[in-house]
């Protein structure tokens, strides 16, 4: 549907060479911190180079508690963290229910820890104006190991979408060699054997199952959902939206990139944002589709799966194993579940998605330590290292792992994760600590798929054939502009994702499209999309 121009790749690639040789006003200032705060690091810390503090160092960390694997201190990843590197982690726990709203609070008063994990693009930019976050690309050069996956995987027209205007980064996102599709729907294979039906490839082939579905069992809903907490619909309207070429749920940005226009757009009044609508009110108002689907919390959700009330449910690789295969075959032996490949819509055979993970941000506090370089070190080899990475996912050979000879990884026996050792009487992440969310992120695609089951590879198999969405191209707003869109962004985002559901559970009628979007342009919808397009322009001005 789109194609990457020559132009936007001379412009990422331009872009990041200005991001890497830094903001000459800012030279001096970095250049003194980094003489000054040298303690504890390496010399000739270099790529893939086991990093060891030569002295021990210590480090805070905000922590994400994850209540499927809740924090243990006397976890084998700190012990061996410590080992390896001579640096000792010290998390300070927030829930992953309350996490964002704990990080904001805590970088606007100043206490937030050194290090800020699980952080999404553009999360960020709350606070760059205050200045609470370092602009890490200053320093990415004592992040060897970042700048050879930048380069080795042309990843600059990604990183290229972190700048801010001021042609800095303040995010250090998860680097990824490939795109990769997690999110999906899971459905119950066996209630499709039952009526004779194929698994879907398109969501109108969707809509014929949950038709079907519904004749055979007429009581009850054939389509729940999950993950609508705190963004309604969050993976659903995601999956969808990107099915008619849009923004949706999870992914929903106020800014579309109209390639064919050559400008951007206003997402939540697109025709293709409609389309997403009408055809989840169809299925709301069929009754094929929990209206409670949206806003009801997970637990409720699976609750409905497990008891045969549902069939097919928003999951993930892990959601599938976790949360949903042990309990459906307890309370059902015959009922079998599984990942779809994500169905396709008006696009084509997209493979939506970006190399870019959630990342860290580092607080400004961290310059004035005497080990900020150490410190700097140590995030590169672990979150970007080929050790590092392999560490915090698969753990310590021998103990939680074991490597063939062709580089292949198995589980100890005696560990299990997401169901590939189910009789295993420890768990990698509930026992060990590894393959945590807060650490575990990015690598290349072999390190991606080590851990996958024969069934996860088969998924990632079909949605391989499929092209890859092209980038965006860069519009970095300035900071009195970010300042002018902040102000505009929240009410137009909460009107967006209010009279979406309105529509969709027919509580809006959608003969008020028309209303809706004069109702966008009074909360200056077209004076946001107008500052984005300048900002757009002026990039491509100043960098094409």
């Amino acid at each position: 549907m789109r194609e990457l121009s020559r132009r936007q790749a001379i412009i990422g690639l331009g872009a990041f060479t200005l991001v890497l040789a830094g903001c000459g006003e800012d030279e001096a200032p970095k250049q003194a911190a980094q003489s000054a705060n040298k303690a504890g690091a390496m010399a000739d810390y270099g790529v893939n180079q086991q990093f060891k503090a030569t002295e021990p160092v210590s480090f805070d960390v905000l922590y994400n508690n994850h209540p499927f694997y809740p924090l243990k201190n006397d976890w084998l990843f700190w012990e061996e963290l410590t080992k390896r590197t001579n640096v000792t982690l010290k998390p300070v726990a927030v829930p992953l229910s309350d996490y964002e709203k704990k990080r904001s609070l805590m970088i606007g008063a100043g206490d937030a820890p050194l290090i800020i994990p699980k952080t999404y693009h553009p999360q960020e930019e709350a606070f760059v104006a205050s200045g609470a976050v370092l602009p890490v690309s200053e320093y990415f050069d004592l992040m060897p190991n970042l700048k050879d996956k930048v380069a080795k995987w042309k990843l600059e027209p990604e990183l290229d979408t972190l700048r801010q205007a001021d042609g800095r980064i303040y995010l250090l996102p998860g680097l990824h060699e490939n795109v990769w599709v997690d999110y999906t729907l899971a459905v119950r294979m066996d209630i499709l054997e039952e009526l004779d039906l194929e698994v879907p490839k398109t969501w109108e082939e969707l809509y014929t199952v949950l038709k079907a579905m519904k004749a055979k069992y007429p009581d009850l809903y054939p389509m729940t959902d999950r993950f609508g907490i705190p963004t309604p619909g969050g993976n659903l309207l995601k999956l969808v939206a990107q099915a008619y070429g849009t923004k949706g749920g999870w992914e929903y940005q106020h800014a579309f990139w109209d390639a064919t226009a050559g400008k951007f757009v206003y997402t939540g009044a697109m025709p293709q944002y409609r389309q997403m609508i009408e055809y989840l009110h169809k299925l709301v108002k069929e009754k094929l589709l929990d209206p409670e689907a949206f806003t009801q919390q997970d637990e409720q959700a699976d609750q409905k799966l497990i008891s045969g009330k549902s069939f097919v449910i928003s999951c993930n690789a892990q959601t599938l194993v976790n949360e949903f295969r042990g309990a459906l075959t307890k309370a059902n032996p015959d009922a079998r579940i599984a990942k779809i490949p994500v169905p396709m819509g008006p696009v084509g055979d997209y493979k939506i998605g970006t190399r870019l993970e959630n990342g860290v941000m580092i607080s400004k506090k961290a310059l004035e330590n005497k080990n900020f370089v150490a410190m700097m070190q140590f995030v590169d080899w672990l979150w970007y290292s080929d050790q590092g990475l392999e560490f915090a996912k698969w753990g310590v050979e021998g103990t939680t792992f074991t490597k063939d000879a062709s580089g292949g990884y198995k589980l100890a026996d005696d560990v299990d994760f997401v169901g590939l050792n189910p009789d295993a009487s420890k768990h990698l992440q509930k026992d060990f600590g590894f393959h945590n969310g807060v650490f575990a992120y990015g690598g290349s695609t072999k390190l991606l798929e080590s851990t996958f089951s024969e069934e996860e590879l088969e998924f990632q198999k079909v949605m391989n054939t499929r092209k890859a969405w092209p980038v965006d191209p860069p519009h970095p707003l300035k900071e009195e502009e970010r300042e002018q869109a902040t102000l505009w962004e929240t009410p137009l985002k909460d009107f967006v994702t209010q009279q979406t559901l309105k529509f969709i559970l027919g509580e809006r009628d959608l003969s008020e499209w028309d209303a809706y979007v004069k109702e966008l342009e009074g909360n200056n919808m077209a004076s946001y999309i107008n500052l984005v397009n300048t900002a757009y322009e002026r990039f491509k001005k100043e960098h094409g």
